[in-house]
């Protein structure tokens, strides 16, 4: 039995699993036998990484750190042992000593009373080290607050009282006399930082960014870096902005800022305001004067922009001053002097670029609107952003950006930028009237058949718009009464009055009302239709290959209330130099009816041609399809059909 138990005990321990520190251990602790401190600190690095959970491993590393004179890193390492285990009082005096060492009074302060007030050996140690850190604070407080009440009404005082406080963890007190120093000398904008910490402290959360926020833009760049360590890892919101600014309204930095994120937000009305005060107040900030310039002349308004560009023509800044003289059409001034502003223009487009071609659309918006700020002027940037926020489906945005572009001194952006503004005009005026024409030959038919339609549709607050319609269906043999009278010609102008709904993801619903007119017959009657329409299109730009699907869903009152559904569907590949643009596809398209009538219901499928160019109307192209089809309903025979038509649509 005893031979038993001695084998199961050395069975367990061989089935322990290895102590991963016990080699950088067993190094660390022969280098400190030979003084080579070097050596185990790094081999006691080494074991803190193999067991970071080991309070014992950190406590030897920082007393080897004392031993080498490092003692902000001793410090460190006594803290990370307190975290580990707080009930092991000698590592927290240590720490709190080497806290007082470093100028960490506060903190000292608070551990010594902490281990004053326990049960334990280093009670008594403890109590010493407290008042010899309290009771100097108390003293120094006590003195300072006489001297201002005697009058001392200066920034030293409120500033040396505040420290002293916060040291003692009277924390209000140093709210306050922070508060007080900085008021007495607001260019000193490292005390906002320390204000800002004291009202975390406190809890008061959103005085404390304000504070850490107006810190962090303008003035030293210590206290920058600084408050930005601790603010909030979001960028901050237009409120945060606002209670910042309202902290300290001479701020023209963080005012700027302000009116960038009002302008990346369209509110040009809001940013203008901010631009504008920051040029009553600040003068010399000839950027913001050029960007109210812009605001300004942008919403046609030149004579008051016109002061404030000879306000940039007249300064220093050559760089800016250009970019005024591209507005107003004047010759550029050549000056080769170094310029920050135009680097970190440069690579921001640099970024924004490569974000663009790698799809991630979001990613360019932020470098554009870096590169814009820090170069106001340029036009190529504006062009950019008017077609990132067009492809990110803010069209508002992307409207004014290219009203912007279009006045470019480059003729290749402002054509281009006057294109685009052109596309999107349409869309932001409040009645939008739109046409379109389909001639198309049948050899099936042996028939030329024609549609088309001219509407003016009133754009609203709600995503429905009403419409006036003018619908033509006629074909040039005259035909009536045709065995498919929906598919082929009505013989009609058919007017009417609709609502539809705008495009969501390519869909839309429409409904209208109106009154078919005969044009061979001179007969009206009563027209009721409405349904859903669907597009959807793949590119892959790369390969060329592409995919499309049409369907649209078209309820008819005059044909005995008939439902019928059309589903095109095109696959193909796309080639050619603009100037003579091919698509090769294949058809495959289905045609369905509520009434099961067997002209309504067929497939067909075959190969396709479309073929569009430059020197054509950017909407006008020519088809030619040849397809084979089966009707799905009764016995007609299975028919060929060569189609041949061109397509026509504009806006205005």
């Amino acid at each position: 039995m005893r031979l038993a138990a001695i084998f199961a005990v050395l069975s367990a321990a061989v089935a322990q699993p290895p102590d991963p520190a016990y080699v950088p251990l067993a190094r660390a602790y022969d280098a400190l036998r030979a003084r080579d401190y070097d050596t185990a600190i790094a081999a006691f690095q080494q074991a803190v990484a193999a067991s970071p959970r080991r309070p014992d491993i950190r406590k030897d590393l920082a007393y080897t750190y004392l031993k080498a004179g490092e003692n902000l890193l001793a410090r460190d390492q006594f803290s990370e042992a307190m975290q580990l285990d707080p009930a092991d009082s000698q590592v927290a005096l240590e720490f709190a000593f080497l806290c007082y060492e470093t100028k960490e009074q506060a903190q000292a302060r608070r551990i010594f009373d902490r281990l004053r007030h326990a049960r334990s050996a280093l009670a008594e140690t403890a109590e010493r080290a407290f008042r010899n850190v309290d009771a100097p604070l108390a003293a120094g407080i006590e003195r300072w607050s006489r001297a201002i009440a005697s009058g001392a009404d200066n920034f030293s005082a409120h500033f040396e009282l505040a420290t002293l406080a916060e040291q003692r963890d009277e924390l209000a007190v140093a709210a306050e006399h922070y508060e007080k120093a900085w008021r007495l000398v607001p260019d000193r904008r490292s005390v906002l930082v320390d204000l800002g910490r004291v009202w975390l402290a406190l809890g008061r959360l959103n005085e404390a960014n304000s504070a850490l926020l107006a810190a962090s833009r303008g003035g030293e760049p210590r206290a920058a870096e600084l408050a930005r360590e601790l603010l909030p890892a979001h960028y901050p919101y237009v409120d945060d902005f606002r209670r910042a600014l309202a902290l300290d309204p001479a701020n023209t930095e963080l005012r700027r800022e302000l009116g960038y994120l009002l302008l990346r937000m369209d509110f040009p009305r809001e940013a203008e305001l901010e631009f504008r005060s920051v040029t009553e107040t600040a003068p010399d900030d000839l950027l913001s004067a050029t960007q109210l310039g812009f605001l300004l002349y942008a919403r046609g308004d030149q004579a008051a922009a016109q002061p404030l560009f000879e306000r940039v023509l007249a300064g220093k800044d050559e760089d800016l001053a250009n970019r005024v003289r591209a507005v107003l059409r004047l010759p550029q001034v050549l000056k080769a002097r170094p310029s920050a502003a135009p680097q970190v223009s440069i690579d921001a487009k640099v970024m924004a670029e490569r974000s663009i071609k790698a799809g991630y659309m979001k990613d360019a918006l932020k470098y554009l609107q870096v590169a814009h700020e820090a170069d106001p002027g340029d036009f190529g940037v504006m062009l950019k952003l008017g077609w990132t926020y067009n492809i990110l489906h803010q069209d508002g945005s992307a409207y004014r950006w290219f009203d912007l572009a279009r006045r470019s001194p480059d003729p290749q952006i402002a054509t281009e930028g006057n294109r685009a503004w052109r596309s999107l005009h349409g869309s932001s005026e409040r009645f939008r009237t739109s046409a379109w024409l389909f001639p198309i030959f049948s050899s099936r038919w042996h028939d030329l058949f024609s549609y088309g339609q001219v509407k003016t549709e009133v754009r609203t607050a709600l995503p429905i718009r009403p419409y006036l319609s003018l619908r033509f269906v006629g074909d040039t043999r005259q035909t009536i009464g045709a065995a498919a009278p929906q598919y082929l010609s009505e013989s009609a102008v058919i007017a009417g009055v609709g609502l539809a709904t705008v495009p969501w993801r390519g869909i839309t619903a429409w409904a209208e009302a109106g009154n078919s007119i005969g044009y061979l017959t001179h007969h009206m009657v009563p027209d009721y239709r409405g349904g859903l329409s669907m597009a959807r299109m793949i590119r892959t730009e790369s390969t060329r290959w592409f995919a499309a699907t049409t369907v649209d869903a078209l309820f008819v009152s005059r044909f005995g209330n008939d439902f019928l559904v059309y589903a095109q569907n095109r696959l193909g590949y796309a080639r050619g130099p603009e100037y003579l643009r091919t698509q090769l596809y294949w058809n495959a398209n289905v045609t369905i009816d509520s009434q099961r009538q067997d002209w309504a219901n067929f497939f067909e499928t075959g190969p396709g041609l479309r073929v569009t160019s430059s020197w054509l109307p950017q909407s006008m192209y020519l088809t030619v399809n040849t397809l084979r089809g089966v009707y799905l309903v009764g016995e007609r025979p299975h028919f060929t059909d060569l189609r041949t038509g061109i397509w026509y649509a504009f806006v205005h």
